[in-house]
């Protein structure tokens, strides 16, 4: 002890806060090419392989050495024609089309590990509740709770005539019928069973107890369902609730709702506004502020140099289709086919287009020549890094610190380069910065990995009204539309 300076009581020693550690997801798709255009032909991708098992399994086993949260599979279920009046453009360039269901490919990657989780796109649009959440409950059991629902409305115009409409659902209505069918979804999930209805009796020869099942009969404006669930309760019951958003409707369905919001912004301002709101709408339906957890998506490019890394910046900008970023904007204008000095006021103009709506989100007076060369740049966004491991771990515990973040969905520009330069290069050195966790907890389930409590929804989400068989004959408070 220093002399004149008293000793300091245990209870005073200054206690390091625990460093925020990064949920760490890849993104894919069951397709060709999901975003990053025109990379699927580089040397070694094997993108063009995603119609084998292999593939996938593969992939999951090579995401789990890294310690990788889950695999998140985005999903579309029409074609991207806008752009040039067809389907000619995201046909050459394989732009997700042709593209497979992506919930069929996890049974797969379970199978074949143990830990890594799996966020799975599906549309509350387009098909009936029941059968999705028997679907969803199979998967559940099948990967023992490691896997998460991104919860869509679906956009594109081609997606509504696929299933019969002459176009799409307005924007706003699309979440009036989506929380309807989540409400199914909570009745069936939370309410039909309850946790020991399965008794597995051989003596009495009894499977299952009667009274501890029940019909959830919901009568609603859009959907009648008589129930009961027809699978039995799973690890998690819900799956991990995955949104992306960013729109005021879908933002108040999100507090409501979302455990999980895929987000962006082009700025940290834009981005922490999104968040924000998001966290203001859950308090409002009586959630906590940290509820909900928020991901971006991430293009990361690292090399054992930063001399390696551009490189592979440069091979991957050379080989990026500018055919296919249009196509995938869903652009009604074609600047390809004007001189370049063109203005895009000018390109309106001779297309009728100049009174659209969308042209207020146009600088008018940009040439065709700079929007094309601006639009081939828009993937290094604001969650980009390009560098060695340090420079790459330097960005994402800013991301994770200043900008508020608390995860990435991983963009790959090859497949599997991409991921296993991660894993190689990024994972140990954010590991040794307290980043990363150094390992897997056996048995545990997605919910309880990225929220470190209980395998199911907190009591104070709104699906948990229905737990025990309580309020399924009650009214559907429905989300407020902005």
């Amino acid at each position: 002890m220093i002399e004149g300076r008293p000793a300091s009581p245990l209870s005073e020693r200054r206690v390091v806060p625990e460093k925020k550690k990064l949920i760490l997801n890849l993104f894919e798709m069951n397709c060709v090419s999901h975003i990053t255009h025109g990379l699927w032909t580089l040397d070694g991708n094997h993108r063009d392989r995603f119609n084998d098992i292999e593939y996938w399994t593969e992939l999951a086993q090579l995401v789990e050495s890294g310690g990788f949260d889950s695999i998140f599979l985005a999903d579309v279920v029409g074609a991207y024609d806008v752009f040039r009046d067809g389907i000619e453009t995201p046909l050459v360039e394989g732009l997700q089309i042709p593209n497979n269901d992506p919930l069929l490919v996890i049974p797969a990657m379970a199978a074949v590990t143990k830990h890594v989780g799996f966020g799975v796109t599906f549309s509350t649009t387009y098909e009936p509740p029941f059968a999705f959440a028997r679907r969803m409950s199979t998967l559940d059991h099948l990967t023992k709770g490691r896997v998460g629902w991104n919860i869509v409305t679906s956009y594109l115009p081609n997606a509504a005539r696929n299933f019969g409409l002459d176009g799409e659902i307005p924007h706003d209505r699309r979440y009036e019928i989506a929380d309807e069918y989540l409400d199914v979804l909570y009745k069936l999930w939370e309410g039909s069973w309850d946790d020991d209805a399965v008794v597995a009796d051989r003596a009495r020869r009894v499977y299952t107890d009667p009274s501890k099942v029940r019909l959830i009969n919901h009568v609603g404006e859009n959907f009648r369902v008589a129930g009961p669930h027809l699978s039995q309760p799973s690890r998690q019951r819900t799956p991990v609730l995955f949104q992306a958003t960013g729109s005021p409707a879908g933002v108040a369905f999100a507090g409501k709702h979302a455990e999980v919001l895929f987000t962006g912004g082009r700025t940290v301002a834009d981005f922490q506004r999104n968040v924000a709101s998001v966290r203001d709408a859950a308090e409002a339906n009586g959630r906590s502020r940290n509820d909900v957890r928020f991901i971006v998506q991430a293009a990361v490019i690292v090399g054992r140099t930063d001399a390696e890394a551009h490189a592979k910046q440069d091979l991957y900008r050379q080989n990026t289709s500018i055919d296919g970023i249009l196509a995938h904007s869903s652009l009604p204008f074609d600047p390809t086919a004007y001189p370049p000095e063109t203005t895009i006021r000018q390109i309106l103009e001779a297309e009728g287009l100049l009174d659209e709506p969308f042209v207020k989100f146009l600088s008018l007076d940009t040439t065709a020549g700079d929007f094309l060369a601006e639009r081939r740049e828009s993937w290094n966004d604001r969650f980009s890094v390009v560098g060695t491991p340090a420079v790459v771990a330097d960005e994402i515990e800013k991301w994770l610190d200043e900008d508020g973040i608390d995860g990435i969905n991983l963009r790959q520009y090859h497949s599997y380069d991409t991921a296993r330069d991660f894993i190689e290069l990024v994972v140990p050195e954010l590991r040794k910065r307290g980043r990363l966790r150094e390992e897997y907890t056996p048995g545990e389930t997605l919910r309880e990995r990225l929220f470190g409590a209980g395998p199911r929804l907190p009591e104070q989400h709104f699906a948990t009204r229905y737990r025990g068989g309580a309020n399924l004959d009650a009214e559907l408070e429905p989300v407020p539309v902005a």
